[in-house]
């Protein structure tokens, strides 16, 4: 049997968030099945890292609902209801509603133009249908919209809420045109901050987090099949 070259890992933030990236995403499009043994060594190989950073991504999964673990047990697959994710997704609406008012109320002039430019330069990633990297803008382009809101608290309740659901928020562009509705969603926010107008911002930013809730329920355990 040929012997898996095990290379070295330096105990590092980045390698914990590639691991709990890859195991999140595998649980969430169904790789990865409620109640599965998620075994250290097993993940470690299969990765080709160390332990440790399989156990650190364990760990903040288990934070993130994804994964079960009991005392002196192995961790397992969470079994991640439409219920509970329509409770985070229920929070989150609020929040990011909130957020946009504020930032509408109290963003800069920088500050408006830089997200104005940064989702116009967007439009090429839907063109491209470049997933992971439109995936990667829209966490930059709604953590603009947090710091708009210049309201630290409100930013830390956001953000942690956000961590949670970050697996099925990236899994909805792989359903057909999400990305083009996504950039369409994200130009009637814009439009409404661009122009102070605080109650529109609100009502844009809480029904895209609402149309991506139902974009999101499809990866929900209890709908796969």
């Amino acid at each position: 049997m040929k012997q898996i070259r095990r290379r070295q890992v330096i105990r590092t933030g980045t390698t914990v968030e590639q691991m709990v990236r890859a195991i999140a995403d595998m649980i969430v499009i169904g790789v990865m099945h409620p109640g599965e043994r998620l075994d250290e060594l097993s993940l470690a190989v299969r990765f080709d890292v160390s332990r440790t950073p399989v156990r650190e991504a364990l760990r903040e999964l288990g934070a993130m609902g994804l994964v079960d673990r009991e005392p002196n047990r192995s961790a397992v697959v969470a079994n991640v209801t439409e219920a509970y994710l329509h409770s985070m997704f229920e929070a989150m609406s609020e929040l990011e509603a909130i957020c946009a008012r504020l930032a509408a109320e109290r963003m800069t002039v920088d500050e408006r133009h830089a997200l104005e430019l940064e989702h116009r330069a967007s439009a090429r990633l839907v063109h491209a249908n470049a997933q992971e990297d439109y995936a990667a803008h829209n966490t930059e382009f709604h953590t603009r919209l947090y710091r708009g809101a210049h309201n630290d608290h409100i930013y830390e309740m956001v953000t942690q809420t956000r961590a949670r659901l970050a697996p099925f928020r990236r899994a909805q562009f792989r359903l057909a045109g999400r990305l083009a509705k996504s950039y369409d969603e994200h130009d009637v926010i814009v439009t409404a901050i661009m122009r102070g107008d605080a109650a529109a911002a609100s009502q844009a930013a809480y029904s895209h987090v609402a149309i991506v809730s139902d974009a999101s329920i499809v990866f929900a355990s209890d709908k796969a099949d």
